[in-house]
């Protein structure tokens, strides 16, 4: 099966069928052999309709999604490859708005696809080597001269010069925050470039090479020293904040995140790998429900105490009646 595309046009020749969907997922899912994502088995048995399988083992059914970002969601694939797609290729991303009215689906089914999605785009552990610039930004609420920042929420980033990037949600600029994601994403080997702030100023002290510019003063540049590449990023960033989604919630922040580190980290990737690339990870990472990413838990039942409401409701209906014929006859 033909796998490359380079536009538009291409993909959608490629994937004009549910069909040719399902067994390009099925070779990227199954590429090391066959498998049974309830036992692990690896003799499962396929239907005569394509779509479903059986363990020879467990002996349960199950689908091409089962066990997968996707889950046992009953949208057709196609729909899935276009929303991947989209997103994967819009340089300031895509609003749930505009996914459903491409995909042909309601608002808040986009904005669960949208957000699995982003699920898979996850950033990796990998340190980060070389000259690396580091800088933070602030997204959301009302600046104020008095509070400072107290009402945004901070996000922090560091990219390789010319090479990868990461970012990421943080609690607050305090020292200790900021000098553990260092430690944590920055080999001690690298040069670090950051601008006046004073919390950089102590990165000598753990072992780290710096080098900073004052913006205060207007300076921007100072020989091989500038934060312009993560600025850049900030950016795209806020382009895609401000001119596509307009706000972001503190729970669900990292994933846009993700999602604009990924795209800014694959820019220079063939558009069929980067799509690949995506698949791939959702046929690895598990089932992500609807109450799992909102944060909500579903409502237990308790049947015992809906079967005495149902009594009750039955007692007054019968005293009801009764006391309806009593009157007649008395009448």
């Amino acid at each position: 099966m033909k796998t490359k595309f380079k536009n538009l046009t291409e993909f959608t020749q490629l994937f004009n069928q549910e069909v040719k969907c399902r067994k390009y997922f099925e070779a990227i899912r199954f590429k090391k052999g066959d498998y049974c994502p309830h036992c692990g088995h690896s003799k499962i048995l396929r239907f005569s309709d394509g779509k479903r399988y059986r363990c020879v083992k467990c002996k349960k059914d199950f689908t091409i999604k089962t066990g997968t970002i996707f889950g046992e969601s009953k949208l057709p694939l196609q729909k899935w490859f276009i929303a991947i797609y989209l997103l994967t290729t819009s340089k300031k991303g895509i609003s749930s708005i505009e996914l459903s009215e491409q995909c042909g689906v309601s608002q808040k089914t986009a904005w669960f696809m949208d957000h699995r999605i982003r699920e898979a785009m996850k950033q990796n552990d990998g340190k980060l080597f070389g000259t690396v610039e580091v800088d933070e930004t602030y997204l959301g609420g009302k600046h104020n001269r008095k509070q400072g920042f107290k009402n945004k929420i901070p996000v922090m980033g560091m990219t390789e010069r010319k090479g990868k990037i990461k970012a990421f949600q943080i609690e607050s600029r305090e020292t200790h925050i900021i000098f553990n994601e260092i430690k944590k994403n920055i080999d001690p080997s690298a040069f670090i470039m950051t601008d006046e702030a004073s919390v950089y100023k102590k990165l000598p002290r753990f072992g780290y090479r710096r080098g900073g510019v004052k913006h205060s003063q207007k300076q921007w540049v100072k020989g091989e020293i500038h934060t312009n590449s993560i600025e850049s990023f900030w950016a795209l960033f806020k382009r895609g904040y401000h001119g596509t989604y307009h706000s972001m919630s503190r729970k669900h922040l990292q994933r846009y995140i993700d999602e604009f580190v990924f795209r800014f980290n694959a820019r220079t990737t063939e558009m069929d790998e980067k799509f690949m690339e995506i698949v791939q990870e959702i046929s690895k990472r598990g089932n992500l429900s609807y109450n799992g990413l909102t944060g909500k838990v579903a409502p237990k039942i308790n049947y015992e105490k809906r079967q005495t409401i149902k009594k009750t409701q039955a007692n007054k209906s019968a005293l009801q009646t009764s006391s309806w014929r009593n009157r007649a006859l008395k009448v």
